[in-house]
């Protein structure tokens, strides 16, 4: 996925396929779940939403879809570094109907978005070092108004297991089935994802177990 002489058709593939994984496991829901209990929490009616490296754009489009049906009014832009993800996740948001907005942004770099209550990421913290992980959550926590949300894989053997047979049974991306385990051999255990919350100031930071090998770092700020 991070070759940029990747053809379209293939990165396309390799998009919808990560897309079918989010599904299968459900990572919109765990996301949701958390933006809707502070909403409810917080009685609040509309939030604005940031979701970081937003790839192919179902995070956000599933966000989107569950607000819809809750009555919360959601207001989400998704960035990435891909002009060729924020061009498809555009398509696809349009294609749904849904009122979602994508720009460019390398998020370790560019000044993140601001005036968002709730900042959330799926699946990427383990592409980066522990220098950037660490760098990315410290610029989250200065962006966001109220939480950061972020869910990614378990590092372990049952998680690597099941890495290979989901990348050959649910897609038929050669970029995925590669690129899955290696995404399971670069992820934290969830004593290291604390340990890098701890180092970037998210005191009182929660982390949740979900299926199947993830968790969700789960942040509000004081």
């Amino acid at each position: 996925m991070d070759d940029p002489g990747l053809d379209m058709p293939r990165y396309h593939g390799a998009l919808r396929g990560l897309s079918r994984l989010n599904k299968l496991s459900a990572s919109v829901s765990h996301l949701w779940r958390v933006i809707a209990r502070l909403a409810r929490e917080e009685k609040r009616t509309r939030l604005r939403v940031l979701d970081i490296a937003t790839g192919a754009g179902d995070i956000p489009l599933g966000l989107w879809r569950k607000a819809k049906r809750a009555g919360l009014d959601l207001e989400i832009l998704g960035v990435d570094i891909s002009p060729r993800s924020i061009a498809f996740a555009s398509e696809q948001a349009a294609e749904a109907g849904a009122k979602i907005d994508f720009q460019q942004c390398n998020v370790l770099c560019d000044p993140l978005p601001t005036g968002r209550d709730v900042i959330v990421s799926s699946l990427f913290l383990h592409h980066l070092t522990n220098a950037d992980g660490l760098q990315l959550l410290l610029r989250a926590r200065e962006a966001t108004g109220r939480m950061i949300a972020v869910s990614d894989l378990l590092r372990s053997r049952r998680g690597l297991l099941l890495a290979h047979l989901a990348s050959r049974v649910f897609t038929s991306s050669e970029v995925v089935r590669v690129d899955g385990p290696l995404s399971v051999k670069a992820a934290y255990t969830l004593a290291e994802a604390a340990d890098l919350a701890r180092r970037a100031g998210l005191d009182g930071a929660v982390f949740h177990r979900r299926w199947p090998c993830r968790f969700l770092l789960e942040w509000r700020k004081p």
